[in-house]
């Protein structure tokens, strides 16, 4: 029997694999102009204070200094990546917010000259009052980080759906407990970087930046530097990983611009390791109260949730945050009656910002934490609470989602399955357990503007196909993916094609890479150009052989009749006769598509479906703790992942096994240690996260629901698999030792102080 597909589901390797194994690929860091000069940046070395003068005169007299800036020199535009939350300055103005705020920037003809500018720069500050803690950033009196932001709450959230509060009057068990989930720096190996260019006579703009949301970024640039977007080009090269940390503009994009239009010379701003961990993004540490209403036969009833989430000194994507971690608790399980608070709180600590799940793993630590609780007091096995209260596809759902496909409960059953669940739950010596935890996530979101995606595909005379798209690529394998989708549809294979992404000189609008919503968005509007291409050239060749043009099918460089493939016509013969017939060439389509929505909404003001299509995945965990050292080692971990079709399952299951290490990362290691603001962790030598040596046996259970508006069946499978491993493996720790913890991230220490102050006084198991 001939397979579905020819292209798609293939384990093929990334198109620029090659190039990053033989150390050729592209990165930021590596453009080198002529003439060109290197910035830096001068930070505050205070939480919050006021700026009462700034003496640049010995740094801009220093030879080879050729630029020297501060707030006051720039235009009075915030900037910011959600449109009604801009807060921010490329430097500061007033006052600083928190340690490592840029203050003043300097060009000079080497990095060393504009180091040594910055240290002749003298600064005078007024200290003020810091807030370093969400939950007393909102009491009566506490320090303002903005003046006109009372109670340091910059977004909220109030949401009640079905019966709301009341609902818990008919509960017959009521859980109330409270989580806090730490801040987490993304770490990406490539550091940020920009290199910008002026064209003085055209009055044009070049940056190349190491960015995930190129469109986003020109427009951020075009608003605070005060030049039309159409005379700003933004170029993405390779990048190093991003996980949301690279999604926003930074002071690095701006001042690069501004001084290479200032002195008329390419401009690189490179941030070291440091600058990475206090002036870039961060996942917002976030303080949960969850309280579950149970009826006896295990089905939820009602929740209410209130969340306090750490933002930091600016807003950055605090509104769609804050929304998520609301929406997302109302999948993958029913939750027929629920109210939720949600507050974006400043404090004068390093910005949150997205990352990988952006506010939904904070929330799904606790929800899942909260439910292995509720499953050991009602004495129901977790795997099977978790399956008595799943979503069902096509269900009418109390948040308006339209979930066609969902493939929950099959996930719970196979990562069960798969981590010996039933073997070992309860049943390992004491010491060892298994644990695990359910998410759902969006395939991009539907609920705000710019979220259009296009596509121009064009087939050569030598049967050679370019694909443009403004898709981001960001490591993990987007343009592959793409590819893929217009091989497949025109028949052709994935070494015929050549893309080109992420330039908004040359290719469609794309709203970027966030949410997991490039393989949907960008991957339909890549679909329906190839399909437009494929209507001109079928058009064509049904006259030539007589056919009719719904009945022919484009595979393996061939086109055919529907079951006639021995009789069909080569691709190039094809061409070959398109061409001679004095039609144009290259043969082009054209494709665009945004997700159906009501444009511009927001979630934060109405319900309504917030995406596409829904991914639905289990992580299970086995874990083993050192009673000496405390040391928790991950010995195994599942995920059961419902993506729809995968179209290239060799780059899904390199999605599964970097989230599994995020997971590990989140739940046991990594931490951004902050004391009055200041970050006290900033580099790889003390900041935690596990490595190769930490990795442990994985697995990846595919769950294919073949999914009706993605592309051949496509759902997400980024961000989503990254929600669910925190609590899987604190729920095998319970497991393993008996002990609730409901704080990440759960150190040796914590796990050495909770043995001694609760000795069991049954006997371990044997």
């Amino acid at each position: 029997m001939e397979k579905k597909y020819s292209v798609v589901g293939a384990r093929l390797p990334m198109l620029d694999a090659g190039e990053k194994v033989k150390g050729a690929a592209r990165f930021t860091d590596d453009i080198v102009l002529p003439g060109m000069l290197h910035g830096k940046i001068l930070r505050s070395p205070f939480p919050h204070a006021k700026i009462l003068n700034i003496d640049t005169s010995k740094a801009e007299k220093l030879i080879g200094v050729k630029g020297v800036i501060t707030g006051r020199d720039i235009p009075d535009v915030p900037y910011g990546i959600v449109p009604k939350a801009k807060d921010e300055f490329a430097l500061a103005k007033i006052k600083v917010r928190h340690v490592g705020e840029a203050v003043v920037a300097v060009c000079a003809t080497d990095p060393e000259i504009a180091e040594e500018a910055l240290d002749l720069i003298k600064v005078e500050y007024e200290q003020l009052p810091g807030v370093f803690d969400p939950l007393d950033a909102i009491k009566e009196g506490a320090p303002l980080v903005h003046d006109n932001t009372p109670n340091n709450i910059s977004a909220s959230i109030h949401k009640s759906f079905g019966e709301g509060e009341k609902a818990f009057d008919d509960c017959d068990l009521v859980f109330d407990n409270t989580f806090y989930s730490q801040a987490v720096n993304h770490a990406p190996l490539e550091p940020h970087a920009a290199v910008a260019q002026f064209d003085p006579l055209k009055g044009e703009m070049v940056i190349w930046s190491s960015t995930q949301i190129p469109f986003f970024l020109r427009r951020n640039i075009s608003t605070t530097i005060l030049i039309p977007e159409s005379k700003i080009r933004v170029i993405k090269p390779r990048v190093g990983g991003g996980f949301g940390q690279k999604i926003d503009m930074f002071s690095k994009d701006f001042c690069a611009c501004w001084f290479a239009r200032q002195t008329g010379r390419p401009v690189k701003f490179l941030y070291d390791r440091e600058e990475i961990f206090v002036a870039t993004r961060q996942r917002h540490p976030m303080y949960v109260r969850v309280k579950t209403g149970m009826k006896k036969d295990g089905t939820i009833h009602a929740q209410r949730f209130w969340a306090h989430a750490d933002g930091g000194a600016y807003n950055s994507t605090a509104p769609l945050m804050i929304t998520l971690s609301c929406y997302f608790l109302m999948v993958p399980y029913r939750v027929p009656n629920l109210v939720y608070e949600g507050y974006h709180v400043y404090t004068n600590k390093p910005v949150g910002g997205a990352m990988r799940g952006h506010g939904i793993p904070q929330a799904r630590f606790a929800v899942e934490r909260q439910l292995d609780m509720i499953a050991v007091e009602m004495g129901i096995d977790p795997a099977e609470l978790r399956i008595k209260n799943s979503l069902h596809a096509h269900e009418p759902h109390p948040g308006g989602f339209i979930i066609n496909t969902c493939g929950f409960s099959e996930s719970v059953e196979k990562a069960a399955e798969a981590i010996g669940w039933r073997e070992k739950r309860g049943k390992l010596p004491y010491g060892r357990g298994v644990g695990m935890g359910g998410a759902s996530f969006p395939s991009g979101v539907s609920n705000m503007s710019h979220l259009a995606s296009g596509a121009v595909v064009q087939l050569g005379q030598d049967g050679a196909v370019t694909l443009l798209t403004g898709a981001a690529d960001i490591g993990q394998g987007a343009e592959t993916v793409i590819a893929q989708i217009v091989a497949e549809e025109l028949g052709v294979r994935l070494e015929d094609i050549r893309v080109t992404a992420a330039d908004t000189g040359i290719t469609p609008l794309d709203a970027g890479t966030f949410g997991s919503g490039v393989t949907v968005r960008a991957g339909n509007a890549a679909l329906e150009a190839a399909t437009s291409l494929k209507k001109k050239l079928f058009e064509f060749v049904a006259k030539e052989m007589e056919a009719n043009p719904l009945d022919l099918v484009a595979r393996d460089r061939l086109i055919y009749v529907k079951g006639s493939p021995d009789k069909g016509m080569p691709l190039m013969e094809a061409i070959k006769r398109y061409r001679y017939a004095d039609l144009p060439m290259p043969i082009v389509g054209r494709g665009s598509w945004m997700a159906p929505a009501s444009e511009p909404t927001t979630l934060l003001n109405e319900e309504g479906n917030f995406a596409p299509n829904y991914s639905f995945m289990t992580q299970a965990a086995e874990v083993e703790i050192d009673f000496d050292t405390g040391k928790v080692k991950v010995v195994k971990m599942v995920t059961a992942h419902d993506c729809g079709t995968p179209i290239n399952p060799l780059l899904v299951e390199g999605q599964l096994e970097g989230s599994i290490m995020g997971g590990i990362g989140h739940a046991l290691y990594e931490n951004v240690i902050t004391e009055k603001g200041q970050v006290m962790n900033p580099s790889f030598l003390d900041y935690g996260f596990p490595t190769a040596m930490e990795m442990p046996e994985m697995e990846g259970i595919s769950i294919e629901t073949d999914d009706p508006v993605g592309p051949f069946g496509a759902k997400e499978s980024g961000e989503g698999t990254q929600l669910a491993p925190a609590p899987a493996i604190v729920n095998a720790i319970y497991d393993a030792i008996g002990v609730n913890f409901m704080e990440l991230p759960i150190t040796p220490e914590k796990i050495l102080k909770a043995l001694e102050e609760n000795k069991r006084s049954e006997k371990p198991r044997s």
